[in-house]
């Protein structure tokens, strides 16, 4: 039986799947994935400063231009160990950031990013492709890469704690998707891995409890009912 949490199962989905992606994200959410993108972004604040901000688990560039909003005069560097997110993403980094991003091909939970380096980290959508241990491998990252009084938000798709609303969700993203996967692709069965990662993950709780024993202060986020969590703080000066 396939392990659909080893690193290199998930990187060669995210490599099939990165053409279309983006769209998708947008599809699977009914629209809500761009609101839900610019409320946890909004839970890092704005700045003028020249801060360090990094985006984890980056994909196609989808936060990008919220940061650059937020953040206008930071230096920004984006991380993901898709080989084809990276290369799918140049054409938006160089038309947002004229090249200035620094795009960084490694996993993030073995990675050579600098100790206590960012001021703000953000991450859209990658929390689900881990496991409980690998998100404990996660939070010290976190915690180690980020400065003393720096700040971070997640973010990711959950299962919606209402019975109605999670059976329409469930009908929705199990089974619709997957055949608009195969409109997109061709084949259906990489996004019907989304709602089996989603139903695993359930919400980002546990991900809150494993933040908090890393050096973390950390808010639990609820948007739309449940049907996206994330998790918010800072690093415990």
């Amino acid at each position: 039986m396939k392990n659909i949490y080893d690193p290199g199962y998930v990187k060669k989905l995210f490599n099939h799947m990165s053409a279309s992606y983006e769209r998708m994200n947008y599809i699977t959410s009914f629209g809500f994935s761009i609101r839900w993108r610019r409320q946890f972004l909004s839970k890092l604040g704005r700045s003028q400063d020249k801060l360090h901000v990094i985006d984890l688990l980056s994909g196609l560039g989808e936060n990008w231009s919220f940061l650059q909003n937020h953040f206008p005069n930071a230096n920004f560097s984006a991380l993901d160990f898709s080989e084809q997110m990276i290369e799918n993403s140049k054409e938006k980094s160089a038309h947002l950031f004229k090249g200035k991003l620094n795009l960084i091909c490694e996993d993030i939970l073995d990675n050579s990013l600098p100790s206590n380096h960012y001021d703000i980290i953000s991450c859209a959508y990658g929390l689900k492709t881990f496991n409980t241990e690998q998100i404990e491998i996660l939070a010290k990252q976190v915690s180690r890469i980020l400065k003393p009084g720096g700040r971070f938000s997640f973010v990711e798709v959950s299962k919606p704690e209402n019975a109605i609303l999670f059976f329409f969700y469930k009908l929705y993203l199990g089974r619709i998707v997957p055949l608009l996967g195969k409109i997109f692709l061709g084949d259906p069965s990489d996004y019907k891995m989304l709602w089996i990662y989603t139903e695993k993950f359930g919400n980002s709780s546990s991900s809150q409890t494993i933040f908090e024993r890393n050096g973390l202060e950390v808010t639990y986020d609820k948007y739309f009912f449940g049907c996206a969590t994330g998790i918010s703080g800072t690093k415990i000066k």
